[in-house]
């Protein structure tokens, strides 16, 4: 599975000063994991349902700095939400997002794109149930699907704190939000960014300030 810029927007976003523990839902790689790792001391549990997945972070975080603060686990959230009985301070997911769309032809490359196996809402009330009272759940989805979210998830008591709209280039049509939410009200900080220039893989001063500890070069 190949690193996606999504997952680096998300695992450099976060803000997680204040988290001891954090749940990162549909691993994949464990890339999002990882990064928190690295600029945390917080204990992390990783799940995802794909096997091979599974495999993956598993090998990925054993020869990282980190493995002993990392726990990857082959298990749906809807399971795991009725069997842990663990409450966590930060919940990160880059969920699939696809619906009702064509599908990929490798199966484990569908689940980790479509919403068969986990609809937006299920990862909304699932993560409500899962975070502490001071809690925050932190994701990145197309903007429509980021504004259905911010929609359901007000309906449920788990406002949104912090919206950053991502663009892929100046001028283009905003492509990504990323989302905070909190069970606490407070009012939404809004803010942007452009990811390149008008010349491709010329990233933008923003972008490389926010991943450039993760990049060898940017």
């Amino acid at each position: 599975m190949k690193v996606g810029i999504d997952g680096v927007l998300l695992g450099a976003w976060v803000e997680i000063e204040t988290a001891n523990s954090i749940l990162d839902i549909g691993t994949g790689t464990g890339l999002i994991a990882l990064m928190l790792a690295q600029r945390s001391s917080a204990y992390i549990d990783a799940i995802d349902i794909d096997a091979n997945a599974v495999l993956q972070a598993k090998e990925n975080i054993l020869n990282s700095p980190w493995q002993n603060r990392i726990a990857v686990h082959k298990i749906e959230l809807q399971n795991y939400a009725l069997t842990t009985p663990k409450r966590f301070d930060l919940i990160v997911s880059n969920p699939p997002y696809f619906i009702n769309s064509t599908k990929a032809p490798a199966e484990n490359r569908s689940a980790a794109r479509h919403t068969d196996t986990l609809t937006h809402e299920e990862l909304i009330d699932n993560a409500f149930t899962l975070l502490k009272p001071t809690g925050r759940m932190c994701i990145i989805l197309p903007v429509d699907e980021g504004l259905s979210c911010i929609d359901y998830s007000a309906s449920i008591g788990l406002h949104c704190s912090k919206q950053l709209v991502v663009f892929p280039k100046p001028g283009a049509v905003a492509k990504r939000l990323l989302l905070e939410f909190s069970l606490q009200f407070a009012q939404c900080v809004h803010s942007e960014m452009v990811i390149e220039g008008d010349v491709r893989h010329q990233y933008s001063s923003e972008f490389a300030t926010l991943a450039k500890d993760y990049y060898l070069k940017l």
